[in-house]
């Protein structure tokens, strides 16, 4: 795999997701930085790891990252909030390997209620493998970020 280091974080629907998936990066000899959740027990707010999370890998600190909640939704709308993230929202491979070669997403953000594991391990190894492919690509991604005005 080709990331050194990725973030991941979850909310409590999440949480069951996350651990499985850290334990198949920590065995791809992949390094985590775990933003949280830390439990299953209590209700959170995806909000609250969503934002560290961007700016983990916003800020260079993290290659790329995982995000994880129920639907998916809500914390890669949160994680998408931040202007040097691309997220996208995979549910199987294909997914994955546009959302990187198209769009140079630097997150994953993985609807928890809707795949299992092994569909979960596909999607990020295709993720964090597929290089961006640039060209005609690069152009449409640098018209993302919302200008000042």
């Amino acid at each position: 795999m080709k990331a050194k280091k990725i973030a991941i974080a979850s909310d409590h629907a999440g949480f069951n997701l996350k651990e499985k998936i850290i334990s198949y990066l920590v065995k791809n000899s992949i390094e985590i930085k775990d933003i949280g959740n830390h439990t299953y027990d209590e209700s959170d707010d995806y909000p609250d790891f969503g934002h560290p999370l961007a700016i983990a890998v916003a800020n260079g600190e993290c290659d790329l990252g995982i995000s994880i909640c129920g639907s998916g939704n809500g914390i890669n709308m949160t994680v998408n909030k931040h202007q040097a993230i691309r997220s996208a929202i995979c549910w199987n491979e294909e997914i994955a390997r546009l959302a990187r070669k198209h769009n140079d997403a630097n997150i994953c953000a993985l609807p928890a209620r809707f795949i299992n594991e092994s569909e979960a391990f596909l999607i990020i190894r295709e993720f964090i493998n597929t290089d961006f492919d640039g060209g005609r690509h690069k152009r449409r991604i640098d018209k993302i970020p919302l200008k000042v005005y």
